[in-house]
């Protein structure tokens, strides 16, 4: 550290030891983002965050999106006298009166409702537009071991919100043709963001959703992605399955809703692959969930 003393130097590399020997480690911010829509976007950020709570990790679940899909599918119903992610983002009302506990627990959920359409034009002219997400969750992060983020299916005013405020984004992928298309412009987005507005951005993963083992279509396109991008692919694929389409409908989680579903059996592998990465980041554990290992 130069110009700061020695003394000072050595007390501030305790105090960051004893951080992390006290598990004080701020949460890793994770925006599930395609500006394709029909991906398994919200599907993914529901279940995600839901089966990292059931793995016992403090998560925080962020709906970004106008239309509210996440907010009804893990459980709440539409209630005009809600505060939303709105209320924070435009009017600064404080995050713990917006904040909501779910049913499954450990997991906390910022709503959404139709405001936040509105968001989107009020935050053109706000200082530090960009930024406004971010400031809000920087002042939560060591409350949760995980905040994950659904983004609305476009790359506006509140996706890029989302992916200045992340450490990582994951990215949906349906296994149909012309997949590749949709991720090149959304990867050409992250580079231009890395660039000027968030250089830690990292990509934390891609995921195959929709996937159809007994068509030779999604066996080819997963192939494809996996030997244009590589280790970037999780090796958990979620696969096309009734119950995980049924489960919004009853407010529920894959999870909660059938846990013996392929479905559940998907995305608990894919909390467990986020969970093994976040520790060999930090040093707290030896696997790599992208290696296969």
């Amino acid at each position: 550290m130069a110009g700061v003393p020695r003394e000072t130097s050595c007390i501030l590399s305790a105090l960051l030891l004893s951080f992390h020997e006290l598990g004080g480690s701020l949460a890793r911010i994770i925006a599930v983002a395609n500006q394709k829509g029909g991906v398994g976007k919200t599907t993914t950020a529901v279940n995600l965050a839901a089966c990292l709570a059931t793995s016992e990790q403090e998560t925080l679940l962020v709906d970004c999106d106008s239309q509210a899909n996440a907010t009804a599918a893990i459980g709440f119903a539409k209630d005009p006298s809600r505060r939303t992610l709105y209320h924070t983002l435009i009017l600064n009302e404080p995050f713990d009166r917006i904040v909501q506990k779910s049913q499954v627990d450990r997991l906390d959920v910022v709503p959404a409702d139709k405001n936040l359409a509105g968001a989107a034009v009020e935050l053109v002219s706000a200082e530090n537009r960009e930024y406004k997400l971010k400031t809000i969750l920087n002042e939560i992060q060591a409350r949760y071991k995980f905040i994950v983020l659904d983004c609305p299916p476009a790359l506006d005013l509140l996706t890029l919100n989302a992916l200045v405020a992340a450490n990582a984004v994951l990215v949906p992928i349906q296994c149909e043709y012309l997949a590749l298309e949709g991720v090149s412009e959304l990867l050409d987005t992250l580079m231009r963001i890395r660039r000027t507005l968030n250089p830690g951005l990292e990509i934390e993963g891609i995921l195959l959703t929709m996937f159809d083992e007994r068509t030779t279509l999604s066996r080819q396109v997963a192939t494809d992605l996996r030997s244009f991008f590589g280790t970037q692919v999780f090796q958990s694929v979620i696969s096309r399955n009734v119950r995980l389409a049924e489960a919004p409908s009853f407010g529920k989680p894959i999870i909660l809703y059938d846990i013996h579903s392929k479905g559940a059996e998907g995305y608990t592998q894919l909390a467990q692959e986020v969970i093994a990465n976040a520790e060999k980041r930090t040093g707290t554990g030896a696997r790599s969930a992208h290696s296969g290992a």
